[in-house]
């Protein structure tokens, strides 16, 4: 995709954000956009005089990045046109909202990325959701040349909090924390099969855990035939008639009951029964019921592994943690990439301003040496050129080279008064006068 070049002078970015954090889920779905919505809030945005904005819109965030080219910008601006485009001015308040500017703004996106902002730590799925925020700007032509380097920051941000840290690793949903434990008793999954009992939200998810490993053979029984052809439907697998699933048990490797029972839906004497029935094949169950869809005597039985949801909530909050101690890690990282992406901020102000002053040096040497080049002979004229060029370079070394450097410890206020200090002292921008 090509990007845009855009306008130059944007010189402040701002965010705005209602969150898991900040604002009750009813509030938040309210404030959640389809990209069906997000193209025209883009140009309606654009619209309102902001020179760059990307939308990123998920079940736990609505947010709008902007850049403007006005030292003063107005956040709230952006946080009522939400409500408004969105139709619920009088749902949503304004402590529902935080607000973000210059360096604040970058550094909320960077965490966001880095997966250490989410309601669940370090996950997995908002990197692409930043990155298709961003690609429907970029599309929209709403985002040019400011974000997009923005953007481009922040995916690096993302994967190398996942690759440098252990930020993502472990699993911190009973649900994948079920199959992560499969995975691990079981070395390939792909020779393993698996009987799913019960196909409500948490059947579900955990279907979709063991189907995204590559579960070998996956079969599913409810109470509620119907709802089981539905998940078979979408995952793939093979319908099991709740009076039979007792049936397939001597021949699965795997099973995860979720149901909602007052009785075991399996007792001792029944899973007995079946390991008489499978040699010596260990057999790994899953009770993720409450209550207990699993007779917990059944752990007494010889190649039977079985874990509850407490022991499942035990791994969760152990991962979790190990999580939370990556967190400083990957702030370190966002600070590297705040200091890379404000210098180059700080640069677009910087580099013309050398450019021009070493235009106007260089104009003036060369008018002195003509006006004076019959005064040296023919042999000492290309000498006179190059001392004369050298002389230039070495005035200028130190204050270009300051001015350089300090970019990356200001702030962009700073870097353009002194530009601005500099363009008014050496009269850059008018026309040089002898």
């Amino acid at each position: 995709m090509v990007v845009p070049e855009g306008d130059r002078r944007v010189i402040e970015l701002l965010a705005v954000s209602v969150n898991h954090r900040t604002a009750p889920i009813d509030v938040r779905e309210k404030l959640w956009l389809s990209e069906d919505e997000i193209r025209p809030a883009l140009q309606e945005i654009k619209n309102m005089g902001f020179a760059e904005c990307a939308i990123l819109s998920t079940c736990n965030r609505t947010e709008i990045y902007a850049a403007t080219e006005t030292s003063t910008p107005h956040a709230e601006t952006l946080s009522d046109f939400l409500t408004h485009f969105k139709g619920v001015n009088g749902l949503a308040a304004p402590r529902h909202f935080s607000f973000y500017f210059s360096c604040g703004a970058a550094n909320h996106l960077f965490r966001v990325a880095a997966g250490i902002d989410s309601m669940i730590i370090g996950d997995v799925q908002i990197l692409s959701q930043v990155k298709s925020a961003f690609d429907i700007a970029l599309s929209e032509k709403a985002a040019g040349f400011y974000l997009s380097r923005l953007s481009q920051i922040a995916f690096r941000v993302g994967k190398r909090a996942r690759s440098e840290s252990e930020i993502g690793e472990g699993a911190v949903s009973v649900s994948y924390a079920a199959v992560e434990l499969a995975g691990k008793i079981f070395a390939d999954l792909k020779k393993r099969s698996a009987l799913l009992i019960g196909a409500g939200e948490t059947g579900e998810l955990t279907a979709t855990h063991l189907t995204a490993k590559g579960i070998g053979a996956l079969f599913i029984t409810n109470r509620t035939r119907a709802r089981a052809e539905e998940l078979t439907n979408k995952l793939g697998g093979y319908v099991v008639d709740y009076e039979h699933f007792l049936d397939v048990l001597p021949s699965v490797d795997i099973v995860v009951s979720s149901i909602n029972a007052p009785e075991f839906v399996l007792t001792a004497g029944q899973l007995q029964q079946v390991m008489k029935h499978r040699g010596p094949n260990p057999l790994f169950i899953i009770d993720l019921g409450v209550p207990r869809n699993i007779d917990p005597g059944a752990n007494r039985i010889g190649n039977i592994f079985l874990y509850d949801i407490d022991a499942l909530n035990t791994m969760v909050d152990k991962n979790l943690a190990k999580r939370m101690a990556e967190i400083p890690k990957v702030e370190r990282i966002i600070m590297e990439e705040l200091v890379e992406f404000y210098t180059w901020v700080n640069s677009l102000q910087v580099n013309p301003t050398i450019q021009d002053l070493r235009n106007l040096f260089e104009e003036i040497r060369r008018q002195e040496v003509e006006n004076n080049l019959n005064r040296f002979a023919k042999e000492d004229r290309e000498l006179l050129d190059l001392v004369t060029k050298r002389i230039i370079n070495k005035i200028l070394h130190a204050p270009l080279t300051n001015l350089k450097n300090d970019t990356v410890t200001e702030s962009t206020e700073e870097t353009m008064y002194r530009v601005h200090t500099l363009r008014h002292l050496f009269g850059l921008g008018r026309r040089h006068h002898e």
